[in-house]
């Protein structure tokens, strides 16, 4: 069975075109439910550099989908076993701006697009930057 992958290594997500924030906003919560972005952003602002993108990918999707531990190896098997959409459609880059930075282990961190990092990261030529895809055509 093949494997697909969301993770970079050496990599910067920018946010997307269409971004609306101006600097890296914490997603709000929708009513007493976690949203994706809320998900996304308590494991990469209290992890920076622990988990790779699929980690974080399939964590959110464990959460949403009340997976027990002994699901979780079979069910991460079948989740990649088909093409996932990566941190370029994540609502962090294309709406609450932030960016996601991912080393050379390809482990990720998110920073503000008003940060001094995230200005580093898109000037930087010696990593493969990436736009967010925008949210209108």
């Amino acid at each position: 069975m093949k494997v697909h992958t969301t993770n970079y290594e050496t990599a910067f997500i920018a946010v997307a075109d269409d971004c609306p924030a101006s600097m890296g906003e914490v997603p709000p919560m929708k009513g007493d439910k976690k949203s994706i972005a809320n998900i996304q952003f308590e494991i990469l602002k209290k992890n920076p550099y622990k988990y790779t993108s699929d980690d974080v990918l399939f964590q959110v999707f464990a959460e949403k989908n009340d997976l027990t531990e002994a699901e979780l190896a079979e069910a991460r098997a079948a989740y990649f076993s088909k093409g996932q959409a990566c941190f370029r459609a994540s609502p962090l880059t294309k709406r609450y701006g932030w960016g996601v930075h991912h080393n050379e282990a390809g482990k990720i961190a998110i920073y503000g697009c008003e940060s001094p990092e995230y200005e580093q990261f898109i000037n930087d030529d010696s990593i493969k930057v990436y736009k967010a895809m925008r949210s209108n055509k």
